[in-house]
């Protein structure tokens, strides 16, 4: 175990190895980004533990982070908010909810993210077991001395007035066990208490007694049908997963007890240095089964952390049930990541999209950020009506005032590579002759050929190495950069890979969109070209008008002289009812 200390004596970062030497000599021998650098600058002087174990340095590890909090260790979020159940250390010790645990020998259960369900537990305990919610002292002497008088909720039946010796500190302990065992999800014990005592009162013709039993028995089973059944033969079973972004990690736990489902929490782990999963995964597996006080001794996890805890066995699972589990924890985990980017979205679109700049920019290894991007896409069939498309996004978002659609003037036939020259060339020389803000990124919809006319239109300009430019096949999403034939693959899940792909198909849909249009109105004008008394200008305010050769078949005689006149109008409807006779 070692500290990284400032000048001032203050813990920066505590870590954890074999080999103390090479590990710590690493930090200052090895070229680092710039966050290790950062930190190592700052280390003035180097404090090291020795423990007997792995997993000893682990739990001490994840203990003194706890306590010092260093600058640049990975924190696991204090759910400090959500809301716990306390069994408090006293005598008669009572029962409630509470949001700020404290240590204070209580014990505590949870957190809980939903407050109805702590309450709908504490309403069912209630029903359950006579427990006193007074705040009196029921010490020995107090309760002999008869300080105390029994109150409104003894009368009433909800408690049973331990403060005047009404009943004994032994039979309030075994309630308080059998809740502490249906907190732990050990309702089957409990159920098997109920049932030998429902018996034991029956047998000694103590009905009313044997019926409440009864009664608290149903009451249990109908909580336990409402748990999530997983398989009966899959008994105390802790399940973990593992899902990251650029920022954070988020690690979900499930509790699974006599095969149901008794508890489900979300940690998310704020990376401040290039942590590896498997050391975040030891992390959480050690701070959330102290947390939970768990005693299961399988642990289910995708993959092996990188510190194994004795006495436990580790489960990587490829089949079956427990396969369907770590997938349902895997589900859990996504859920929590996606609300949390949602609810960040929503409440500070400004810190989104400036992630997923940032992770932009670090994935292509940009110069500055890319907040106004740019991307390019041709059209055309066999070379006619051949048609380009500018999207631009500000923001990570489509600005569509912005968009611009080209048709190609020089190019004769279908030559993809001369296309795209010709409007990367038209569009910048314009933005520079305007002198309007040129963009940081430009994707270019295609290959190394494609990337290349376009660095060709951007040479001529003067702005090659200005801008960055990029090209994104179809293929297999090879990302390629200009003089460099050998591609990159983003990751697939990526949020990089997911606003270029955003850009792509924008301008595609973009482009494709007045490509058809295009191609329809020249299919439309070719056809009326052939009627003989009807010029350019008529077709023109037909094809204004009508749009499509089949509005145009099914338009009133009145629309169309509205449109051309009386004269025109008989030419065209004569030609249509002609052409209809014919294919007739």
């Amino acid at each position: 175990m070692y500290q990284f200390l400032t000048e001032e004596g203050k813990i920066i970062y505590i870590g954890k190895a074999k080999s103390l030497k090479k590990r710590v000599s690493s930090y200052f021998n090895k070229v680092h980004d710039r966050k290790v650098s950062l930190m190592v600058n700052k280390v003035a002087d180097i404090h090291t533990i020795l423990v007997e174990t792995e997993s000893d340095a682990l739990l001490l590890e994840n203990n003194l982070i706890k306590e010092h909090q260093p600058r640049y260790n990975v924190m696991l979020k204090d759910d400090k908010s959500y809301p716990w159940i306390v069994v408090r250390d006293e005598r008669f010790p009572r029962i409630y909810l509470m949001r700020n645990p404290v240590r204070d020998g209580s014990q505590y259960f949870g957190p809980y993210t939903s407050v109805v369900m702590v309450r709908t537990l504490l309403d069912m305990m209630k029903q359950l077991y006579p427990l006193r919610t007074c705040a009196l002292r029921l010490t020995e002497e107090n309760i002999r001395k008869k300080k105390f008088k029994i109150c409104l909720e003894y009368h009433i039946g909800n408690c049973k007035a331990p403060c005047e010796g009404l009943q004994s500190e032994e039979e309030y302990n075994e309630s308080i066990s059998q809740i502490k065992d249906i907190l732990k999800g050990n309702i089957a014990s409990v159920i098997q208490h109920l049932r030998a005592e429902m018996m034991n009162h029956a047998e000694n013709y103590r009905f009313e007694q044997a019926e409440k039993a009864k009664n608290n028995i149903n009451l249990l089973e109908r909580y336990r049908s409402k748990s999530t059944i997983v398989n009966p033969t899959i008994s105390n079973v802790d399940v973990f997963s593992y899902v990251e972004d650029i920022q954070c990690a988020y690690i979900n736990y499930l509790r699974i007890v006599d095969g149901a489902i008794v508890q489900s929490y979300t940690a998310e782990l704020t990376k401040k240095l290039d942590e590896d999963p498997a050391e975040l995964l030891s992390l959480a597996i050690a701070d959330m089964r102290g947390r939970f006080s768990s005693q299961s001794k399988e642990v289910i996890v995708p993959f092996e952390p990188d510190v194994l805890l004795p006495d436990l066995t580790y489960t990587i699972p490829k089949i079956r049930e427990k396969k369907q589990l770590l997938e349902l924890s895997q589900h859990n985990a996504k859920h929590y990541q996606a609300a949390k980017k949602k609810h960040i979205e929503i409440t500070d679109p400004g810190r989104h999209e400036n992630r997923i700049m940032e992770t932009l920019k670090r994935d292509l290894h940009l110069s500055e950020m890319p907040a106004h991007v740019e991307c390019f896409d041709n059209s055309n069939i066999q070379g006619t009506n051949a048609v380009a498309a500018c999207v631009v996004f500000r923001n990570t978002r489509p600005c569509k005032k912005d968009y611009r659609h080209f048709n190609i003037k020089t190019v004769e036939g279908a030559n993809d590579y001369a296309s795209m020259e010709e409007v990367v060339y038209r569009r910048y020389r314009r933005m520079t002759d305007e002198g309007e803000a040129l963009p940081q990124l430009i994707v270019i919809d295609g290959g190394k050929g494609q990337l290349g006319a376009a660095v060709n239109s951007l040479e001529k300009l003067g702005l090659a190495g200005k801008i960055a430019v990029i090209g994104i096949a179809k293929r297999l999403e090879e990302i390629y950069f200009p003089g460099d034939s050998t591609p990159i693959y983003l990751d697939k899940r990526s949020e990089s890979l997911r606003l270029i792909q955003h850009l792509r198909d924008e301008a595609h849909r973009f482009g494709i969109t007045f490509h058809r249009n295009k191609r329809s109105k020249a299919m439309i004008g070719s056809e009326l070209q052939n009627i003989d008394g009807v010029g350019a200008k008529t077709v023109t305010k037909l094809l204004q008008h009508f749009k499509s050769t089949a509005r145009l078949q099914h338009a009133s005689e009145q629309e169309l002289e509205e449109v051309i006149g009386k004269q025109k109008t008989a030419i065209v409807i004569k030609y249509f009812n002609a052409l209809k006779n014919n294919n007739n």
